[in-house]
């Protein structure tokens, strides 16, 4: 029971094919009280999918992009947290699959906005109910190369993992981890809506020293759990990699 006695928020669980959906499962099953957030049509999803979830879930209307919202998330949560899952990106069409020299800022801007700035703005929010000891993890995807048909998500993952070691700075005097779970790919809704995908499939599973299941998020869930655990009291601003080995090798 390595959460027993934590409560937990937990972002971006749409469908049972969400990583979100795995460490809210597991994070369940090993103690925690959780919540859990969605926003706009997404909402009734993540009602719908919390019933198929250990206990019965609240759900906390949440739109990281809204000032609004953010205030509002320590009234709507109602009461301390002591681990933060931030699982929210989003690109617009144009942003992947074309390049970065077709896309307008417009769409460039909304994904910084919801994938990278979303990451600083729900710690703001969230940091006033987190005591110390508390941790802060979102969900990567390794951003030290270019992917085919990634393009600006790539970008935004790319600040995201910049924002998150300056998180880990600032949330540091407060006592709060902030790390990142860099994850292999995974057949989720998300990963559905990037051109390419299959290239990801076809090479990840052939490559990976360990091998990799494109289906399984069991792994980058129990990994997300223990960062959200007190099994890592003293690592805060790293990226741990999920995926296989993959990023360890090359060709």
């Amino acid at each position: 029971m390595l959460l027993a006695g934590k409560r937990l928020l937990v972002t971006g669980v749409l469908t049972e094919a969400s990583i979100a959906f795995s460490v809210a499962r597991l994070a369940a099953e090993q103690g925690a009280e959780v919540v859990l957030s969605g926003f706009g049509r997404a909402l009734s999803l993540t009602r719908r999918v919390a019933r198929r979830l250990p206990g019965e879930l609240p759900v906390v209307e949440l739109d990281v992009t809204s000032e609004p919202d953010l205030a509002a998330l320590p009234e709507r949560v109602g009461g301390r947290l002591d681990g933060v899952l931030h699982a929210i990106g989003f690109a617009p069409a144009s942003a992947l699959g074309s390049g970065l020299l077709n896309t307008p800022w417009a769409d460039v801007g909304t994904a910084l906005h919801v994938s990278t700035w979303s990451y600083a703005a729900l710690a703001r929010a969230c940091a006033p109910l987190m005591p110390r000891g508390s941790s802060y993890v979102g969900l990567d995807f390794d951003a030290r190369v270019a992917w085919p048909g990634y393009d600006w998500m790539g970008v935004a993952k790319a600040g995201l993992e910049s924002a998150n070691r300056y998180l880990a700075r600032d949330l540091g005097a407060r006592g709060i981890r902030s790390n990142l779970v860099a994850a292999g790919p995974v057949k989720t809704m998300a990963a559905r809506s990037v051109p390419g995908f299959a290239q990801f499939e076809a090479v990840w599973d052939e490559r990976a020293p360990l091998g990799w299941d494109v289906t399984d998020a069991e792994p980058v869930a129990q990994a997300c759990v223990a960062l959200l655990s007190d099994w890592f009291p003293a690592t805060t601003g790293t990226i741990v990699h999920v995926d296989g080995g993959f990023s360890a090798v090359g060709a």
